[in-house]
């Protein structure tokens, strides 16, 4: 359905015949985290996510999992040796 309320014209799986049925029955600007993102769009109210309603919610444990602009760091392959298996290895 179309948001009548902040995004008005966007569809909104929060919108009902009623009105917003999101908590506060309004979206929640962008908070300073989300600066860069390619889903930030722009209104006449203000910044908003096009992804997500509440955007702080998904910044409050780290890094938000719709964040375009961030990259997870690949972590590297730490296997773990047993000295005892290496220590025969460089005998040979």
């Amino acid at each position: 359905m179309q948001c009548t309320t902040i995004r008005q014209g966007v569809e909104c799986p929060f919108m009902k015949v009623s009105g917003c049925s999101y908590n506060g029955g309004i979206c929640h600007p962008i908070v300073d985290s989300c600066q860069g993102c390619g889903r930030i769009v722009e209104f006449s109210t203000g910044a908003y996510c096009s992804a997500c309603p509440e955007p702080a919610l998904k910044w409050k444990r780290g890094n938000c999992n719709m964040a375009t602009h961030v990259v997870a760091a690949a972590a590297a392959n730490k296997q773990k040796i047993n000295p005892l298996k290496a220590s025969k290895r460089g005998g040979k």
